[in-house]
C-alpha cells in the first residue's frame, strides 16, 4: 500500500527534525503539510488546499482556521494545527467552534505527530467532544492506516467515512472501558462475573475477594491468547522453512553432476594446478551450468562449463567478470584456453593484494 510507505517516511522524517522545530508554523510546513500531500491534496493548489480559512462566528469576525480542504468548491475537512510539543486536549472547544460555522462534517486537531479526526455523531452541525480517529503518527498500525485512506483524495466519501466513524468512536471507548476494568475492575464489573460462578450471597468481603480473582482471570486469559497468536506465527514459521528446505532439497535433486563435468574440472585443475593450491579450486554444479570457483566464492568465478546442451561451451572470464563463451567440440579443447584461465586466476590475485 503506497499510503504506508508515505506515513512510514513521514514518521521518519518527524524523528529526525522534531527537535529542530520550535514553533507552529515550522510544525505546519514541516510535518501537516506533507501528510496532506499524502491524503491526495496539492497543497499548492490554493482552490484546494486553502491556508487561513476564515470561520467568522457571530459578531466576532476574521476567525481562521489554518487549513481547509475543498472539494466542489465545498470545504470537506478543516484542519487546526498545534506546536508539536503542544497537548491537543485544551484546544478541542477552539475547532468546536469553527466546525459550527462551517459546511465541512469533518475536523482535524492535530500537533503534526498527534492526531484527532472529529465527526457530528452526537448531533448534527455540533461537533463531538471526542474524535472517531485517533494516532499517533509515528507509531500507525495497519487497521488505522485502512481509515486514514479513507481521507485520500481518491477514495474519499463523506457517507461512507460517517457512518464507520460511529463504529470507530464506540469501539475505541469500549476498548477503553475494558481496558480500565482489567486495570481496576469495579463492583458492578466483578459482580457480572462473580454472581456466574458463585451460588452464595454477594457480600462485600466475597466481592473484594473476586477482584482479585477476576483480574487474574483476565490476565491470564490474555497471556494465553498472546502466547497461542505466538505459537501459530512460530509454527507458520517452522513450516515455511521446511517448505523452503524441501523446495531447495528438490532443486538441488534436479541436478545430476555428469561425468563429462567433471573431467572438465579435472582439466581445469590441471591447468591450474601449478599457479595455485588444488584446494582452492571448487566446483558448484547447478542446473544451467557447472561453474568452477577460486576459493569457493560465487565473487571468484573462474570458468563455467555449458556442458547439457546440443552444443558445448566453456565460458570465460575477463577482469569485470564479464562471461566471454567459447564453443568446444570436445571437452578436450579446454586445454586450448590455458591461457585465459591462468590470466583469471592472476585477476583475484591481483584483487587481494590491493
Amino acid at each position: 500500500m503506497e499510503i504506508q510507505v508515505q506515513l512510514k517516511a513521514l514518521a521518519e522524517k518527524i524523528h529526525q527534525l522534531k527537535n529542530k522545530i520550535g514553533t507552529e508554523e515550522s510544525t505546519k510546513h514541516a510535518f501537516v503539510l506533507p501528510f496532506i500531500n499524502i491524503l491526495g491534496y496539492d497543497t499548492f493548489n490554493p482552490t484546494e488546499v486553502v491556508p487561513e480559512f476564515t470561520a467568522d462566528i457571530g459578531l466576532k469576525k476574521g476567525e481562521k482556521v489554518d487549513y481547509a480542504i475543498f472539494e466542489n468548491n465545498e470545504p470537506i475537512l478543516i484542519i487546526e494545527c498545534k506546536n508539536w510539543r503542544e497537548n491537543l486536549s485544551i484546544h478541542n472547544s477552539q475547532l468546536l467552534r469553527y466546525f459550527h460555522v462551517t459546511k465541512t462534517r469533518f475536523a482535524l486537531l492535530t500537533n503534526g505527530i498527534q492526531y484527532q479526526f472529529f465527526t457530528d455523531l452526537d448531533e448534527k452541525n455540533k461537533m463531538d467532544e471526542k474524535p472517531f480517529l485517533e494516532f499517533d503518527i509515528t507509531n500507525v498500525k495497519e487497521n488505522v492506516i485502512n481509515e486514514i485512506a479513507k481521507f485520500h483524495k481518491s477514495n474519499f466519501d463523506v457517507n461512507n467515512i460517517v457512518n464507520n466513524a460511529s463504529s470507530l468512536k464506540y469501539t475505541k471507548e469500549i476498548k477503553k472501558l475494558i481496558q480500565e476494568e482489567i486495570t481496576s475492575p469495579t463492583n458492578d464489573f466483578i459482580r457480572l462475573f462473580a454472581s456466574k460462578v458463585y451460588s452464595g450471597r454477594l457480600t462485600e468481603k466475597v466481592v473484594e475477594e473476586f477482584k482479585e480473582l477476576v483480574q487474574k482471570g483476565f490476565n491470564q486469559l490474555i497471556s494465553e491468547k498472546v502466547n497461542d497468536r505466538l505459537n501459530a506465527a512460530l509454527n507458520k514459521e517452522a513450516e515455511k522453512q521446511l517448505d523452503d528446505k524441501i523446495e531447495v532439497q528438490e532443486e538441488d535433486n534436479k541436478i545430476i553432476t555428469t561425468e563429462e563435468e567433471l573431467e572438465g574440472y579435472r582439466i581445469v585443475v590441471a591447468i591450474l594446478r601449478r599457479i595455485i593450491p588444488i584446494q582452492r579450486i571448487v566446483y558448484r554444479d547447478t542446473q544451467s551450468y557447472f561453474g568452477i570457483l577460486l576459493d569457493d566464492n560465487n565473487r571468484k568465478p573462474l570458468c563455467r562449463l555449458h556442458l547439457n546442451g546440443n552444443k558445448k561451451y566453456i565460458g570465460l572470464f575477463d577482469k569485470k567478470k564479464n562471461e566471454t563463451r567459447q564453443a568446444l567440440s570436445s571437452i578436450d579443447d579446454i586445454y586450448q584456453f590455458e591461457k585465459e584461465l591462468l590470466e583469471t586466476v592472476g585477476f583475484y590475485e591481483v584483487e587481494n593484494q590491493v
